[in-house]
């Protein structure tokens, strides 16, 4: 008997949507929306993360982008899960997605392409090599540019050009204008809302020109989830904590990173827990099966040193014990 294998189709045979699905079905928000979908997974397809939960009003902001050909902008503080929303909305839409980090490396012959040598027939040619732009115009693609308000001002002039929803590049160099895809739609994410950062905890971060603010749709902030929800997304990716003594301590751990939150709020502390760094701190855990020491090496230890006594008395206050070793010693 022959294995049955899967046939993972490329992204230029999944050319456009061809079914509908309910926004409400799948993914439980209040609307009657229907988002137009792939029937085939392409190879640019994101992996289904089932244990992913989805925030309403973000979710409802991503499907209309998708649905209607919006420029969607998702800001919030780090480790909320805003590229991820993304993705994760795709992969159950069997909707390629590529995702380009806006750091200080990527330049605008990163995204627009450069001329290279290449042997052809035996001769040395120099020809044009097409960037991730033109390739994800040209595409079925949805592409998210992450770390949006940390872009080199060269690359968000280039960006600038294909906000528009007709979005049309042209390459001078090429004498060659692209004209977007029916299928290709514009994301991007951002720690701040374009007006720079008074935190002083994004570095790198700039403000964002006003007209070029003004071609993002539709802007939506993504915050941190209530307690009970990212406690429950604690335990479905460490599922050997799902019994009454692990969800008391994942919820004490979700717990500290509130007070985190809100230490940083108030001026107190100046770096936050994030529901990533629960989860790591969650596994690490089960490695030292030690909850002090596991949240010394995967939080406290990053933190200020002028800082590490008022993030100890967090976990004092949530666990009942004291985080003991040196690092606090130091600076008590």
């Amino acid at each position: 008997m022959s294995k049955k294998t899967e046939t993972v189709r490329t992204d230029a045979a999944v050319n456009t949507p061809d079914r509908q699905v309910s926004a409400r079905e799948l993914f439980g928000v209040p609307t009657d929306m229907k988002v137009p979908a792939f029937s085939q997974r392409g190879e640019h397809v994101p992996e289904i993360d089932e244990a992913y939960r989805f925030d309403p009003e973000t979710t409802l902001a991503i499907l209309a982008g998708f649905t209607f050909n919006r420029r969607v902008l998702i800001q919030g503080y780090h480790g909320t899960g805003k590229s991820t929303h993304i993705e994760q909305v795709a992969a159950r839409l069997n909707w390629p997605c590529l995702r380009i980090n806006l750091d200080s490396h990527i330049s605008r012959i990163d995204l627009i392409g450069k001329d290279a040598i290449v042997i052809k027939d035996g001769v040395q040619i120099t020809e044009f090599r097409e960037g991730l732009l033109p390739w994800a115009l040209q595409h079925p693609v949805a592409l998210v540019f992450d770390e949006y308000d940390a872009g080199r001002p060269d690359v968000m002039f280039v960006i600038q050009r294909v906000l528009e929803v007709e979005g049309r590049l042209t390459l001078l160099d090429q004498n060659k204008v692209i004209r977007p895809h029916p299928a290709f739609r514009l994301f991007a994410t951002a720690n701040t809302v374009g007006l720079g950062d008074t935190t002083g905890l994004y570095h790198g971060t700039q403000q964002i020109n006003q007209g070029q603010m003004d071609r993002w749709n539709i802007v939506a902030m993504l915050n941190y989830l209530p307690h009970d929800a990212e406690t429950n997304i604690v335990l479905a990716k460490v599922k050997v904590y799902d019994t009454p003594a692990g969800r008391k301590m994942i919820s004490a751990m979700v717990n500290v990173a509130d007070l985190t939150r809100a230490g940083f709020v108030a001026g107190d502390i100046s770096t936050v827990m994030s529901p990533r760094t629960v989860i790591s701190w969650a596994e690490n855990n089960q490695i030292f099966n030690d909850v002090g020491y596991s949240f010394r090496v995967t939080f406290l230890n990053k933190c200020d040193e002028t800082e590490r006594p008022v993030i100890a008395e967090y976990f004092q206050r949530s666990f009942g014990q004291e985080v003991s070793g040196a690092a606090i010693e130091a600076v008590a």
